[in-house]
Parts: structure tokens; C-alpha cells; sequence
């Protein structure tokens, strides 16, 4: 026997339409408006669409009042009434955390208490059942909003308020499960990052006597990217780097690519190479803060570079200077030397002027090789609280629906 089963046991579950347990009316607003609107703190308050916050439950307050005339032309209601969208992001329901007036865009549900639990039937409606139901009742029909009629059509399930209560008290324990931890996990990744990013700092500083130091351009060179454009970008071919993806795909290094362009394309416009080993710099975008990062690429197959990119050749351990891009020790040297504007970019020539310091080829390994384990880490959780917290809403979600999945009525 399942827990709802248990739960229901030898109780009577009734199947009703809304709108014969609840009162459920259209808001109206007041011509015109501007007339009513007041800064009045006796003012009512004047719930728009506006003053709800996304994936939030309540309607904690508002950001303008209406006069006690405007608000008698409106919808009053009270405290624990609920409203929901009537079209845009129609059947969003929200329950009221204050006494307001609600305006044309909302629909007005009151009058329940005594059948039902506020909490309950928040998630009542807002369960895959109810959404469903919502979208077949608008495609099936001329309106393109949830008018009154339509709402009060809706059959609702009403066990007693305990069994209500005690739905809300099971999906609440889900909802603060999910929330622990995810809130366990962001710490967990804040931690992380800001270790690797102090071991990384630490690791590239080093006293003057310790290493050489070097411009990049005394023991390695550049080559800038040619031009090409999105549109050019296809699913197979030649290898490719667009600068955007810098910015949302690339880490410290790479072997393969998200994106490439054909061959002839390559061939017309004499495109550029960076060959494995050589490490691909960002070198163009909106601030200043995202210029400089450099992806080491590892790839056994040249890859074509975005003429806002510039790929970077030395006898320098790839990792080793991509992993200095990333420092702060790198991007205070090339502040100086980025101009700004609409796009922030820098040149050739800023670059070359970043000193870097030059350890034994033993030493660089011995640093990327506790770099890479700091990379791995960080993005593994990285990927898996993403993961960890879309598994956590797909659980409250299949609880939610079979908590809210009751036997219908046999008809009479």
C-alpha cells in the first residue's frame, strides 16, 4: 500500500467544481487609473503583474496603493485569498501574504477556507494535472486567456483539511531538502574556487631571484586571428574557436571544439591555425575583466582561430601559461594596455609586454599538475550541483503529482 493510499485510508475524497467551493472572479480596474493611484499609506495595496516575483509562492507586497474608492471598484480580497494570471503566464496562481486590490490581469479565488488549505491548493494548481488542463481548455476553444467560466469548470479534489495539511507538510520537507542542499553544495563550490584561486595565485608568485622573469614576447610569438562570422559556424569540419565561446565553453584547455567551418572556407579567406601546444587568447569583449583568458590547445588537429583571438606559441608548458592567463598577477599587467570602449580590446603588442615568470620545465609540470587536480575538482562540482539540484525538483515533482493524484469519483 502506497503512502497516499495510507494517507486516504477510509476517507472520503470529493471531486467538486471550483467553482462551487471557491469564489472565483475576474480583477477590474478603475477608469482611469491615474485617478486612483496615491501615495496615501492608508492607500490599498494595488497587486499588478509586476509585484510577483518568479517560481515564488506569495505576494509579499506591492509597488504602488490605489484609493479605497479605486480598490471598492476592483477586486478587495483578503489575506491567504489567491490569485493567478489570467494571460501572458496564464494559470500562475500566488497566494496573498496582504490585504490588496487586485487589477483586470489577475483572476480572484476566495471564499474556500472552510473546503480548503491555501498551501494546498497552491500546489494543486500549480501540478502538471491542472496546467494541462488549462492548455486544452484555451486550444480547444476561441479565448486566448483563462477567463472565469474556464477556472470554475476545473474539477478539484477536496479530502479532509488534515490530509490537505499533511500533502503541504510532505512536499514542504521536499522543498527544504532541495533548498539544504543546494545551498550546501554552493558553499561547498564558493570554497573550492576560492582555494584554487588562491593556490593558483600562490603558485605563480615567485621572488625575483627565485626564476627568471620574461616579457612573452622575448620567448614566444603571436599570431592573430582572421575574421569570420556565426553564420559561418557549422556542426562538422575544420576545428574552430569563435571568441564568444571563450567566454562560455573554454577552459584552461581544450582538444576538441564546439564548433567548426568548412574547409573552403578556411582555404578562401586564408583563415589561421593555432597547431596543439599553442594556447588561444581572448583578446576582444564587453569588459575588461573577461580579456586575457587563455585556453591551451591540446588537439592533435590544428584549430582555426576568431581574429578577435590570438594564439600564443613558446617552449613554455601550454597548461603552465594558460594557467597564467588566468591570474591576477596576469590581468594587472594587461589592464594598462586594454582600450576601452562599446567592445574593450587589446593588441599584439599589450601582450607581449606581460612578464611572466619562467621556472625549470620540472617546476611547470609540478604547478599544472596541482592545477589540474584544482580544475577538476572545482568543475565536478561545478557540473554536479546543476545536476544534483534538476534531480531534486524531478523527485518533489513525481511526489507532488502522486500526492495530488486522487481516485475519481465513480459516477452516480
Amino acid at each position: 500500500m502506497s503512502y497516499l493510499e495510507k494517507l486516504l485510508e477510509g476517507v472520503e475524497v470529493q471531486w467538486e467544481n471550483f467553482g462551487e467551493v471557491a469564489k472565483i472572479q475576474r480583477g477590474a480596474s478603475p477608469r482611469p487609473i491615474a485617478k486612483f493611484i496615491t501615495d496615501d499609506k492608508n492607500g490599498v495595496p494595488w497587486i499588478k503583474i509586476g509585484d510577483t516575483v518568479p517560481n515564488s509562492k506569495y505576494v509579499n507586497k506591492t509597488k504602488q496603493k490605489i484609493t479605497f474608492e479605486g480598490a471598492k471598484k476592483s477586486r478587495i480580497l483578503k489575506k491567504g485569498d489567491l490569485i493567478m494570471s489570467n494571460s501572458m503566464s496564464y494559470g500562475r496562481p500566488y497566494i496573498l501574504k496582504i490585504n490588496g486590490a487586485i487589477h483586470d490581469g489577475w483572476a480572484s479565488i476566495s471564499d474556500f477556507g472552510d473546503k480548503l488549505n491555501s498551501d494546498y491548493l497552491f500546489l494543486y494548481l500549480t501540478s502538471e494535472i491542472v496546467q494541462d488542463y488549462w492548455l486544452s481548455k484555451i486550444n480547444s476553444s476561441s479565448v486566448s486567456n483563462l477567463n472565469a467560466d474556464i477556472i470554475k469548470s476545473l474539477q478539484i479534489p477536496i479530502p479532509p483539511l488534515k490530509v490537505q495539511k499533511e500533502i503541504v507538510r510532505i512536499l514542504e520537507v521536499f522543498t527544504k531538502q532541495t533548498t539544504d542542499l543546494t545551498a550546501e553544495l554552493t558553499t561547498e563550490l564558493n570554497a573550492r574556487k576560492n582555494q584554487y584561486w588562491y593556490y593558483r595565485e600562490q603558485l605563480f608568485s615567485f621572488e625575483e631571484s627565485e626564476v627568471e622573469w620574461k616579457s612573452l614576447n622575448e620567448i614566444g610569438e603571436f599570431q592573430r586571428g582572421k575574421r569570420f562570422v556565426r553564420t559561418d559556424l557549422i556542426s562538422e569540419g575544420v576545428p574552430t574557436i569563435h571568441y564568444g565561446e571563450m567566454y562560455t565553453h573554454y577552459g584552461t584547455w581544450a582538444d576538441e571544439t564546439k564548433s567548426f567551418v568548412s574547409k573552403e572556407l578556411v582555404e578562401k579567406k586564408k583563415l589561421r591555425v593555432a597547431k596543439k601546444g599553442d594556447i588561444v587568447i581572448v583578446a576582444a569583449g564587453e569588459t575588461i575583466e573577461d580579456i586575457g583568458k587563455g585556453t591551451a590547445w591540446l588537439g592533435d588537429e590544428g584549430v582555426v582561430i576568431h581574429d578577435a583571438c590570438f594564439s600564443y606559441r613558446s617552449p613554455l608548458h601550454p597548461k603552465y601559461v594558460a594557467y597564467f592567463t588566468r591570474t591576477k598577477q596576469f590581468h594587472d599587467q594587461i589592464r594598462r594596455h586594454i582600450s576601452s570602449g562599446k567592445i574593450s580590446a587589446i593588441n599584439s603588442k599589450g601582450l607581449s609586454k606581460v612578464i611572466i615568470p619562467v621556472p625549470s620545465k620540472e617546476e611547470q609540470e609540478r604547478i599544472v599538475s596541482i592545477l589540474d587536480k584544482f580544475d577538476t575538482l572545482t568543475h565536478s562540482i561545478s557540473e554536479s550541483l546543476p545536476k544534483e539540484i534538476e534531480l531534486r525538483k524531478k523527485q518533489y515533482k513525481y511526489y507532488r503529482d502522486m500526492l495530488l493524484t486522487f481516485p475519481q469519483q465513480e459516477p452516480a
